[in-house]
């Protein structure tokens, strides 16, 4: 088979090497790819957003079959003009896709359906949303409605933070036309939990959960990233918890959007909390998560291939989804001044890996033969054992052998989990 995977970054890393493991994957594009992903497939110099140079890529070029693996492309409709051209896709429709592109869609779904998540309200006009930052419970979460790379959320302590992030979003547009509306919603505590799920909009097979740390320092201290590290499974997720997602959460969402006329067909992504009152959701994602992938996806047991066509033909009901017992851990290798301002150019020297070692390039071009960062999270470290303390303690070693200038990561990744499960025991 042909086969064709929109996007750059690691999680397209992943999955890219979770392919090449089932022999019908004879060839396999990457649109456009990195200097990592290079070595596993064919790079193609045609940007993720480009849906119509991917679709006459495709057809010239006989796909098979496409996976679209990053949001952006989903909500403008790349799985749609994919197949509307002939060519079997994995990944909702642009429909679909909007219970990630638009928060407010999002939250008004949860709220006709009964799925529990934060209380709030939804605003196109500044000076609603202002008046109702001065009455509003503190803190509050102020979300720009549409796509904003994972930094259109901010927790805000005070009146005068809220205030100020309702300005930058409507007023400013620091997030351009995605903080045109915005979400004011209630601050929820609790464990976080993210739980990646395959549905073909009537059947849902959930990943094993993990645990992301967005924040760019250690002690979840600096700014909000796209994610600088996660552990897998999440032990705060229990086999109790799960059966009341799955009741309460999961298949209401997915019999959800199929009543709404947009049945989704894809990566359906839950990000959770688990607070006093049980779980709820904080957000979907229309897609597979990054860095969550590069510690899922090396926990499947079988054919990735065959799962993603199962989703695409609808027969997901009478296809086998297991995951290894085993735990895995992914440290990210950043830029130092990431998320801000950061230098590039860096040859990277990169280790031999052993079995149950992954090393997922995410900013990285390829250039004379050697590999140079290129973005601010730059690779993904991961490993897999037989627990979490020897996973994350196997990522940092192999994160240690890796070098480039300008190098950091956060030393406490699964801190958290390990806290956790001291708890359990």
């Amino acid at each position: 088979m042909k086969i064709l995977v929109v996007g750059g970054g690691g999680r397209e890393h992943a999955i890219i090497q979770k392919l090449r493991e089932d022999p019908r994957a004879e060839v396999i594009y990457a649109l456009p790819g990195n200097g990592g992903i290079a070595r596993h497939a064919l790079c193609v110099d045609i940007a993720a957003a480009d849906i119509p140079a991917i679709v006459s890529f495709a057809k010239a070029n006989a796909v098979d079959f496409a996976v679209v693996a990053p949001d952006d492309p989903l909500v403008l409709g790349a799985a749609d003009a994919l197949r509307q051209a002939g060519v079997p896709c994995f990944g909702p429709g642009k429909d679909a896709a909007a219970i990630e592109g638009s928060k407010v869609f999002a939250k008004n779904l949860m709220k006709k359906y009964g799925i529990p998540t934060a209380a709030y309200e939804a605003f196109q006009d500044l000076e609603e949303a202002l008046a109702y930052v001065e009455r509003c419970p503190l803190p509050a979460v102020v979300k720009a409605d549409g796509l904003a790379l994972g930094k259109g959320v901010l927790i805000c302590e005070t009146r005068e933070a809220a205030r100020e992030a309702v300005r930058s979003m409507m007023e400013d547009r620091v997030f351009g036309e995605s903080g045109a509306r915005v979400v004011i919603e209630e601050f929820l505590t609790g464990p976080e939990v993210s739980v990646l799920s395959f549905t073909d909009g009537e059947t849902l097979a959930p990943m094993v959960s993990s645990m992301d740390h967005k924040r760019a320092l250690d002690g979840d201290e600096g700014l909000n990233t796209g994610g600088m590290g996660t552990v897998a499974p999440n032990p705060c997720y229990t086999p109790e918890v799960a059966a009341e997602c799955m009741e309460k959460i999961f298949l209401p969402t997915v019999r959800a959007m199929k009543a709404e006329g947009r049945p989704f067909q894809g990566c359906l992504y839950f990000g959770l909390m688990l607070t006093a009152d049980g779980p709820k959701v904080i957000e979907y994602n229309c897609r597979f998560g990054d860095p969550e992938t590069q510690v899922v996806l090396p926990l499947l047991e079988g054919s990735l291939l065959e799962i993603l066509l199962a989703v695409s033909q609808g027969r997901l009901a009478e296809t086998q989804v297991r995951f290894s017992e085993k735990s895995a851990c992914c440290v990210i290798l950043a830029s130092r001044g990431y998320p801000q301002k950061y230098d590039k150019g860096f040859p990277i020297t990169l280790p031999g890996t052993e079995a149950d070692e992954r090393v997922y390039i995410a900013g990285a071009v390829e250039k004379d033969g050697k590999l140079l960062t290129s973005g601010g999270r730059v690779l993904g470290a991961v490993a897999v054992a037989g627990d979490l303390p020897r996973a994350i303690e196997r990522a940092y070693a192999l994160a240690d052998r890796i070098h480039f200038e300008n190098a950091f990561c956060r030393r406490d990744i699964g801190k958290r989990a390990l806290e956790a499960l001291e708890g359990k025991n």
